[in-house]
């Protein structure tokens, strides 16, 4: 399978068949470490998991954590507190050998949009300390912001320093439904804008209402428009399907299987892009 397919750790805690599961159908996680995989789970577990992995032959990636965090926040607390989290974060996923990682942006117009070059400097600052932590690339997606340009900038000041490490997740159910998508009609827009540095896509459907998490092909996000958008851009991202329930999963991976012209649009998991992942001590 070209994908990786979403697996928070807490699911993991709360049913540790779900690796065993995984490793049956020779499914790649891109594990979600989420709050609770680091304020609560030990440093034995997660190398346990990680060993657990490694026995199964498994390629990862990591989704770092995004809940209550502002990695560009100009309250000086806050920004403090969110870069702790994503260090310890960035350190956890160390141990996993990631081939990525992805973290979320958080620029909200409302509240940064006045002050753009002070938040671009502070989250920086942010993603470039995990990236010093963890060797892996970390791909930027998009989640609340309404518009593409300040997910590019933030991505093209750390490419600047850190090469090809540093790259763009484009989440197509954040800009459907969060963005605006279903009504302003501008996915060209946002390819346009991501072409150069999209490294990842987070694929799940939704109606444009929410961010529904629906299997492909059960919403209305314009899925021939976004696959034939990376065709005619030459662009072979890797990608991580997003199901939140076993059924929706089943319905994303038979509409890629009836699509081969599509799926084979997407990286394999097992050919990484750009420098390879490594490892650090915790």
């Amino acid at each position: 399978m070209h994908t990786f397919v979403n697996l928070p750790l807490s699911w993991v805690v709360r049913d540790p068949a779900w690796l065993d599961r995984f490793a049956a159908d020779g499914l790649a996680p891109e594990l979600g470490i989420d709050t609770f995989a680091v304020q609560e789970l030990t440093l034995d577990w997660h190398r346990d998991t990680a060993r657990r992995l490694v026995d199964a032959g498994l390629a990862c990636a990591v989704h770092l954590p995004f809940f209550d965090l502002h990695p560009g926040s100009l309250n000086n607390a806050i920004l403090a507190a969110s870069r702790d989290t994503l260090r310890r974060a960035a350190e956890l996923a160390a141990l996993y050998a990631p081939r990525h990682m992805v973290g979320h942006a958080a620029f909200d117009n409302s509240q940064h949009g006045g002050a753009f070059a002070a938040w671009l400097e502070r989250a920086c600052g942010t993603w470039a300390a995990v990236l010093e932590v963890c060797a892996a690339p970390v791909h930027i997606e998009n989640t609340h912001e309404r518009d593409p340009e300040p997910v590019v900038a933030l991505v093209d000041a750390l490419a600047g320093r850190f090469g090809v490490r540093a790259g763009i997740c484009f989440d197509a159910g954040h800009w459907h439904s969060f963005a605006g998508g279903a009504q302003r009609r501008d996915l060209r827009r946002w390819l346009d804008a991501f072409a150069p540095r999209l490294a990842h896509l987070h694929l799940h459907d939704n109606d444009g209402s929410d961010d529904q998490h629906l299997g492909l092909g059960t919403g209305s996000i314009p899925l021939d428009d976004l696959f034939g958008g990376l065709m005619a851009r030459g662009l072979h991202p890797t990608a991580t399907l997003e199901p939140h329930d076993e059924a929706s999963f089943a319905v994303s991976r038979a509409w890629l299987a009836a699509r081969k012209h599509y799926a084979d649009v997407l990286t394999s998991v097992n050919e990484p892009s750009g420098e390879p992942a490594g490892t650090s001590a915790v």
